[in-house]
């Protein structure tokens, strides 16, 4: 008890003599706000040699900047002198690289007008959290508009992303959550993000979900992705920091604080010499605290699982039970079925591995479709596309294999294997026929394709691959759509007819009947038409554009047949419109 009642006293002196040198820097000047930064202010004691920092905003400061080390009772103290404006720009723009706004970001005391600060706090990560939601939705264009948030993502971001940049704010992460009052500390740093995240509500950036999670609305990632350039918003700060220090604007400003960074890191590691290696080691991933749905639950994007994991934690496989994993082939993706036995019925799985098209042998792709199509060409852009459009699809109604598990990290996709025949087998067959009953319900199934796909075009949505053999036919005679890694909203639809039918015609023999051909594409296309296709989007499958990507493997008569069926469509619209 005597050495409780012995501290508070000494805190109450250290605090006083930290405010009395305050009013020394600040003169006549009037101070808007103090407070001890960082999760070392209940560490005020002076037997301790963790140094303290002081945060001292000033109004009309003349120096603008300016920083002090005191000795108090051999307690190394560092004061942060700012002039209010230039705080203030740091906080709202990163006006010096946010290096003085940063220290908002972890715990601190106020001393004087702790309502200044709060409200300083809430404005930053109010910034921050917009800019990481912009990141988000640059590197996740289409899976952004299905990732749950977990509200201590903001923080978890924020901290590694500038830590990086700054490797010795590692010292203060590992004080941050390395002590026993890592809860306290957390709830004091989250309390900010709360606010914030109240106020971006509010705006409709995001929407709160019943789990507590957000999301980032539509009208938001839209209005992202229409953007042309990518601005990389962590750098911004620190690239106009630099551009100052060339042009001189302010050098004092920044010498200052280069000097004041300087002794502070020697100071924290002569105290703590693996407060860095402690730090990198208690910072979570901040992926953990995203999440997309599957059909087992939600999975989290910094998931590692492998094939092997997969089978013993989703598929409840015993370690010591055998799984098979061969090869289903896939031209630009590694494709594997694999099947395990779970309680003596046999389990099937698909698993698509997707690598970067980086390669030089994925030049003639893009050489292909110079100036018609543009490729998806990295392997985790590929991926959140086919998991996004998947699970988009399925909220709708259509029919598309389940997704089972994601693993990001290993940019594997784990998903149902279904069984029926594909489109491709379908349109050989009506080539093939030999009775008019068979073709005419091959021909059917050819229309309910169309209709499916202009359904699928309604919610806006490009799948951009559909070629018949990735369409599948169900036992119960429904059409499965499948392969969305190209897939897109605002996508080229036209582009999704174009693919279908020329392909088609691909599939046919060189001296199949012209009627054959016309009887296929008028198949689909009345399906199309006839649920509400747009016309224009199917003439503009009929353009010279698109006939010229399949012109290498489409005989030109069969080409010219199907272009020109594209291109009077309005002949098949006005049966359903005129």
């Amino acid at each position: 008890m005597t050495s409780r009642h012995q501290q508070q006293p000494l805190n109450m002196e250290m605090e006083k003599r930290i405010l009395d040198f305050c009013r020394r820097i600040a003169d006549s000047r009037k101070i808007t706000g103090v407070c001890i930064c960082g999760s070392n202010h209940a560490d005020d004691s002076p037997n301790s040699k963790v140094p303290l920092e002081i945060l001292l905003i000033i109004e009309w400061f003349k120096p603008r900047l300016m920083n002090y080390v005191k000795f108090f009772n051999g307690k190394p103290v560092i004061f942060y002198a700012v002039e209010k404006w230039v705080f203030e720009r740091d906080v709202d723009r990163g006006f010096l690289g946010e290096a003085l706004a940063i220290q908002l970001l972890f715990p601190y005391k106020p001393l004087i007008n702790e309502r200044y600060f709060k409200s300083e706090e809430v404005e930053l990560k109010k910034r921050l959290i917009l800019e990481i939601l912009e990141n988000l939705v640059l590197d996740f264009p289409e899976l952004s508009y299905e990732i749950q948030i977990e509200p201590e993502y903001f923080m978890y971001e924020a901290l590694l992303s500038r830590a990086l940049l700054f490797p010795p704010l590692y010292y203060s992460i590992s004080n941050l959550l390395g002590k026993k009052a890592v809860e306290e500390n957390l709830k004091q740093v989250m309390n900010g993000y709360d606010y914030a995240l109240k106020k971006l509500e509010k705006e409709k950036v995001i929407k709160r979900l019943e789990s507590g999670r957000f999301q980032i609305s539509k009208d938001f990632v839209e209005k992202i992705k229409s953007r042309k350039t990518r601005f990389i918003n962590l750098l911004r700060s620190a690239q106009k920091t630099l551009f100052m220090s060339l042009l001189g604007t302010f050098p004092k400003i920044l010498v200052v604080f280069s000097q004041n960074r300087d002794l502070l890191s020697k100071l924290q590691l002569l105290e703590n010499g693996r407060a860095t290696l402690s730090a990198a080691c208690a910072l979570k991933d901040p992926k953990e605290y995203l999440l997309v749905s599957t059909s087992n639950g939600l999975v989290t994007l910094a998931s590692k699982m492998d094939i092997e994991d997969f089978a013993k934690k989703v598929l409840k496989v015993n370690s010591g039970a055998a799984v098979a994993v061969e090869e289903l082939g896939g031209v630009l993706n590694d494709v594997y079925l694999v099947k395990v036995d779970v309680n003596g019925e046999e389990r099937r799985v698909v698993v698509k591995s997707f690598k970067d098209w980086s390669s030089f042998k994925w030049f003639p792709l893009t050489l292909w479709t110079f100036g018609t199509r543009t490729f998806a060409l990295l392997g985790h852009s590929r991926l959140e596309r086919e998991c996004a459009t998947n699970q988009f699809l399925n909220s709708k109604g259509f029919a598309v294999p389940k997704l089972l598990s994601i693993s990001h990290s290993k940019r594997l996709v784990f998903m149902e294997y279904l069984e029926g025949e594909t489109v491709e087998k379908v349109v050989k067959r009506i080539f093939n026929a030999k009775n008019e009953d068979e073709t005419r319900e091959a021909l059917e199934i050819i229309r309910k394709v169309g209709e499916t796909l202009a359904k699928v075009h309604a919610f806006n949505i490009a799948l951009g691959d559909t070629k018949p053999e990735n369409i599948l036919v169900g036992r119960n005679g429904g059409i499965c759509l499948m392969d969305f890694e190209q897939a897109s909203r605002n996508g080229d639809k036209a582009w999704d007819i174009a693919e279908f039918l020329y392909y088609v015609g691909h599939y046919a023999p060189p001296l199949v009947r012209i009627q054959r051909i016309e009887a296929v594409a008028r198949a689909f296309l009345d399906g199309y038409l006839g649920a509400g296709g747009d016309l224009k989007t199917v003439k503009s499958a009929g353009k010279p554009k698109y006939t010229k990507v399949f012109s290498v493997f489409v005989f030109p008569h069969i080409m010219l047949t199907i272009s020109s069926m594209c291109l009077k469509a309005e002949k098949l619209r006005d049966k359903y419109h005129g």
